[in-house]
C-alpha cells in the first residue's frame, strides 16, 4: 500500500506559479515511478508529467513542456510539480500517482497505469 498525499494548490493569477508536493508513505518511495495528472471541471483527468523511479527520466504533456517541472526526492519521500508561467486553462483538480510502470509495462501518460492515487489539490489561475 502506498498512501499519497498532495499539498500546494491554491489561487495564483495568469503568469505566476505554484508548486505542488505529493507525500508517500508505506512501500518504499524509491522503487515507484511518480506521475501528476489533472482534472479540469467537466473534462476527463489527463496527463501532465512522470518521473522514473530514480529520477532520470521526465516526460511531459505537451500543453505543460517548458512550463512545469517534475521531480523528486527519495530521501524525502516526495515528488514536486513545480508550475511556473500559470494559465487559466491549467484550473483544475491535481492528483499525484504511483506506480512500478517498469514491472507492469504500463504507459506513463495512461492514468489506468497507475494503482496509488491521492486525493488531488485545487489549482485555480485566474486571468
Amino acid at each position: 500500500q502506498v498512501l499519497l498525499v498532495e499539498s500546494g494548490g491554491g489561487l495564483v493569477q495568469s503568469g505566476g506559479s505554484l508548486r505542488l508536493s505529493c507525500a508517500a508513505s508505506g512501500r518504499t518511495f524509491s522503487a515507484y515511478d511518480m506521475g501528476w495528472f489533472r482534472q479540469a471541471p467537466g473534462k476527463e483527468r489527463e496527463f501532465v508529467a512522470t518521473i522514473s523511479l530514480n529520477g532520470i527520466s521526465t516526460y511531459y504533456a505537451d500543453s505543460v513542456k517548458g512550463r512545469f517541472t517534475i521531480s523528486r526526492d527519495n530521501a524525502r519521500y516526495t515528488v514536486y510539480l513545480q508550475m511556473n508561467s500559470l494559465k487559466p486553462e491549467d484550473t483544475a483538480v491535481y492528483y499525484c500517482a504511483a506506480d512500478q510502470l517498469y514491472k507492469t509495462g504500463g504507459y506513463y501518460y495512461q492514468q489506468n497505469s497507475y494503482h496509488y492515487w491521492g486525493q488531488g489539490t485545487q489549482v485555480t489561475v485566474s486571468s
